[in-house]
């Protein structure tokens, strides 16, 4: 059987706190066609940065070969996610005088000239800087300015930026296994594209990835990510109370909160007992009830789902754009999570599955796996990154104080 073509390959590696996964696709009539997946246990990470470098590259490369291996073909370069807690969020905004003219496509270049020197990342490394809504002589969220006639032009940008070590380590890390690194991508811009619909994405919605790690919560509205907030804290938090709670392994804590455990409760919970085989030592199995281990699992969720309202009132999620909510990621595939997260946060919640890519395997296709299918469809995108756009002859800053609040009020009022 003939290996497969490489024509416009696109192969993705999402490492996380608890796995390194890979997939490889190609693009086909109808859309992106999956030709291999590989997993591999992440023993070098926490809460997403490179903690053994060793660890982490060997993971990675044996999740790629794993990958080639069943696409029966070899690759060069990758697209890779990153997660850790240093992701920052903000929006600048820039205008250029046109005395009135009509806006022709070299004044918009102009523009997104200006707009990649405005751009201040404070000794951050940046990973996006994408163009959001323009503005025509003061009136916001204007979203294809070209023919229109305009004293000024300008337009918001919203940049995501990293820490540059942990970026860089990351780096180094796929490079270390012998893999170019087409692009770096912040995980909550890849997730959105496989997690959220268009009218999401327009009517506004708050992304939340329950990593094993990190959490990270992002704020979208009018189409356009606006917000972006990163918190240390994971669902392998959950497997470590039960492990320390019981005294078991950390491998037998995280079997029993997948198959047992979840976050709403039952009357049946109190009488239904559940057996844990005992240590290599010759133990005596373990008995608890459900009662006991979803009390575990809850209190955790407190302080979690706690820290995730706060990051949506700081992100301003409020008001009638503030009404959808969507999990992702491994920690969503806890047991009544949707429900219990609605009736924290008085939101409409629903749990988001990767979708978008034709033939991704049943193992691979739940939440924990949303970056990986999301890296694919991003790269396949052909994203605008102001970053490789020529620097321009002069800029006119504005203040991007209470931008992303902003933003918001200018999708709120166009509909």
């Amino acid at each position: 059987m003939a290996a497969p073509r490489t024509d416009g390959l696109i192969t993705a590696v999402d490492i996380g706190s608890s796995k390194v996964a890979a997939l490889i696709a190609q693009p086909v009539e109808g859309g992106l066609q999956v030709l291999g997946t590989g997993q591999r246990e992440s023993r070098g990470v926490k809460h997403g940065f490179i903690a053994d470098m060793e660890r982490t590259e060997h993971a990675v490369r044996e999740a790629v070969e794993q990958a080639e291996r069943i696409a029966r073909t070899n690759i060069e370069e990758v697209w890779v996610s990153f997660s850790a807690g240093g992701l920052y969020s903000d929006v600048a905004s820039v205008e250029v005088a046109l005395g009135g003219q009509r806006i022709e496509q070299r004044d918009i270049d102009e523009l997104l000239g200006a707009g990649r020197n405005s751009i201040d990342p404070e000794g951050r490394l940046v990973l996006h800087a994408q163009p959001a809504l323009y503005t025509l002589d003061g009136l916001n969220g204007v979203r294809q300015p070209l023919g229109l006639h305009a004293e000024k032009l300008g337009v918001d940008i919203h940049v995501v930026s990293a820490d540059p070590s942990p970026v860089r380590n990351l780096d180094l890390c796929v490079r270390s296994a012998h893999l170019a690194v087409k692009s770096i991508v912040a995980s909550p811009i890849a997730t959105a594209m496989s997690c959220l619909s268009e009218e999401e994405r327009e009517l506004g919605v708050a992304l939340v990835e329950l990593g094993a790690g990190v959490t990270n919560v992002s704020l979208f509205a009018g189409g356009l990510l606006v917000g972006l907030a990163s918190l240390p804290i994971g669902a392998g938090e959950i497997t470590d109370d039960i492990a320390s709670t019981f005294g078991m392994r950390r491998a037998q804590a995280e079997r029993l909160k997948c198959f047992h455990g979840s976050a709403q409760t039952s009357p049946r919970d109190n009488h239904e007992m559940i057996e844990v085989a005992g240590g290599p030592d010759g133990a005596e199995p373990l008995r608890i009830s459900r009662a006991q281990l979803i009390a575990v699992i809850r209190q955790r969720l407190e302080h979690w789902f706690a820290a995730i309202e706060e990051a949506l009132k700081a992100l301003g999620f409020t008001g009638p754009i503030a009404r959808r909510l969507v999990l992702t990621g491994g920690g969503a595939e806890l047991k009544g999570i949707a429900d219990y997260a609605q009736s924290v946060l008085g939101r409409a919640v629903r749990v988001g599955r990767p979708r978008g890519l034709i033939g991704m395997p049943e193992a691979h296709s739940g939440m924990s796996f949303a970056t990986l299918a999301g890296l694919v469809l991003y790269a396949a995108s052909d994203p605008i990154d102001l970053r490789q756009v020529p620097h321009p002859q002069s800029v006119t800053r504005v203040s991007p104080s209470g931008m992303v609040q902003r933003l918001i009020a200018a999708v709120r009022s166009s509909y």
